[in-house]
């Protein structure tokens, strides 16, 4: 098997694996968006989320979609760059007020998970100085959970695969 038929075979089972983990992302989220909740506690779930939303997560994105678009768009057509910017610039400013719509579909998820007493009871946490401090380091203590968690995943692969190796082997198989 040659490295290309490898290459492929493991783009399309991470293209499969990105399908699988959006068909249940959707499975949890849609029965969500579809029970009715009290407007009390969706309101409670909302302002939970606009207390904890430091990273910007709908601005952000659109920014990732944007240049990904201009990325996709100028490496076919590298002579458009200024016209892709400007388009994309465009439509980024006919998507800056719609955060709400994405802002309600997450307070939606919280509201049906959590009863009016709990919201109440997060909610009030994070007005506090403390609820404050940690909503406004989850950003940077997220990215730090990240890149330990990568350091501790190149640092466990090699070590992991040996071992299974060393195992195998003490079973009579040469890998």
């Amino acid at each position: 098997m040659g490295i290309a038929m490898i290459t492929g075979i493991v783009t399309r089972a991470r293209a499969l694996l990105a399908v699988a983990l959006s068909v249940a992302v959707l499975a949890v989220a849609l029965p969500a968006t579809a029970q009715e909740v009290p407007p009390e506690q969706l309101a409670l779930a909302r302002k939970y989320i606009e207390l904890t939303d430091r990273a910007a997560v709908y601005e952000i994105t659109l920014v990732e979609i944007g240049i990904g678009t201009m990325r996709q768009i100028v490496t076919q057509n590298p002579e458009l760059v200024d016209e892709v910017d400007e388009a994309v610039g465009k439509i980024l400013e006919e998507y800056r007020d719609r955060k709400g719509e994405l802002l309600d579909q997450f307070a939606r998820i919280y509201a049906v998970r959590f009863t009016v007493d709990e919201l109440q009871e997060i909610v009030a946490f994070y007005e506090t100085p403390t609820g404050q401090k940690l909503a406004q380091a989850n950003t940077e203590v997220n990215s730090d959970l990240q890149a330990v968690l990568q350091v501790f995943t190149n640092n466990t692969r090699p070590e992991f695969f040996a071992k299974v190796r060393a195992e195998l082997r003490e079973q009579g198989f040469e890998v």
